[in-house]
């Protein structure tokens, strides 16, 4: 699931600290992938702007199958219960069986396409789409359980606290909303349009926007605790990891920021704008920017560990398991790295 959690939060699976790490595969997909890589009982499932969803042997790299779709995929899939869900710029949403790769259904949504990633709870598959909507599904059978209106196309993934949905939207919103009803809760106006999933922690949102600012909202009101700004624009979700906020930003630095205050703790500069969202693994967290590299970052100082070079922007968000780091480039590839340890066996992958 995109950024870890229902929280969002950025929050990784099982990680060791991988030090000098090596390429061990690279898989061409034959279109940009902005799309995150989601591992799923040792395959990882990633869309690409080659109108493709595929699924890889995690450990080897090789294709287990690919699912053809009308548009681009950037949005990252979800699995559950045997099912990989997945929207594209074929204005569809689909849901795929995961051993197969063929379609249990699909349904059919406004013009624009479909780019944010979707969020599943209870039974439910909640996104949004270009056509200025936010779905709720039957997962089981893509009947539409509500539909709520905004007044902009939407790329921002949806998270998901207890029984509010959070969301952004290009009317410069942050929109919360009833996981129940579908009914506006409260709404709350940026600067600027807002591509940035929120994350959820305790009783606040925290959110970017275009117009260079992190919004720390309260969970029940929408009001705001603190704002930060950056440089430029925040297209970047948060990380959270105990009382710090971690996310990047058009200025090429990521930043730590205060839970309480927003203070910046730390900022580092990572040569290029920042779009991926960081992955949280240990002490240490894995970013992209579009200098090609891929950074593993410590956590408390945001000291560079190492940074892998793939000589084109990586946009996607890393997914990390045990020493091994998954991401995609607008080379056309997704690569893995691993750390000296192979994990075969381990129980971590299988």
């Amino acid at each position: 699931m995109f950024r870890g959690d229902l929280l969002r939060s950025g929050q990784s699976g099982q990680a060791t600290k991988i030090d000098a790490p090596v390429l061990a595969w690279e898989f061409a997909t034959g279109g940009k992938v902005e799309s995150t890589p989601t591992l799923v009982d040792g395959r990882l499932f990633v869309g690409t702007f080659d109108s493709r969803l595929f699924a890889l042997d995690a450990e080897l790299g090789t294709e287990l199958w690919q699912f053809p779709v009308g548009g681009l995929v950037r949005a990252s899939p979800s699995v559950e219960n045997g099912l990989v869900y997945l929207g594209a710029d074929d204005n569809r949403f689909h849901a795929v069986d995961a051993k197969t790769g063929k379609e249990k259904w699909s349904r059919s949504l406004g013009e624009g396409g479909q780019q944010s990633s979707p969020a599943l709870s209870r039974g439910r598959v909640v996104f949004g789409a270009f056509d200025h909507d936010v779905y709720c599904l039957s997962a089981q059978d893509g009947d539409v359980v509500w539909r709520y209106a905004t007044r902009g196309g939407i790329l921002s993934s949806p998270a998901i606290s207890k029984d509010l949905v959070f969301i952004g939207s290009m009317d410069h919103k942050v929109h919360a909303i009833d996981f129940e009803t579908g009914v506006e809760r409260w709404s709350f106006e940026t600067g600027d349009v807002t591509f940035s999933s929120p994350a959820v922690v305790g009783d606040w949102a925290l959110i970017g926007s275009d117009d260079g600012s992190i919004y720390c909202l309260s969970r029940e009101e929408g009001d705001v605790k603190w704002r930060t700004r950056t440089g430029d624009k925040v297209f970047a979700s948060p990380a959270v990891r105990g009382d710090t906020v971690f996310v990047g930003s058009y200025d090429g630095f990521l930043y730590a920021l205060s839970l309480t205050d927003g203070a910046v703790l730390w900022k580092t500069n990572l040569e290029g704008a920042v779009l991926a969202s960081a992955a949280l693994a240990g002490d240490r967290l894995y970013v992209g920017s579009s200098s090609g590299h891929l950074y593993c970052i410590e956590q408390g100082d945001g000291r560079i560990v190492w940074a892998h070079d793939v000589g084109d922007r990586v946009w996607s968000s890393a997914t990390v398991c045990g020493d091994w780091v998954w991401f995609g480039s607008h080379t056309g590839s997704v690569y893995a790295l691993r750390g000296p340890r192979c994990l075969k066996g381990d129980g971590i992958l299988t």
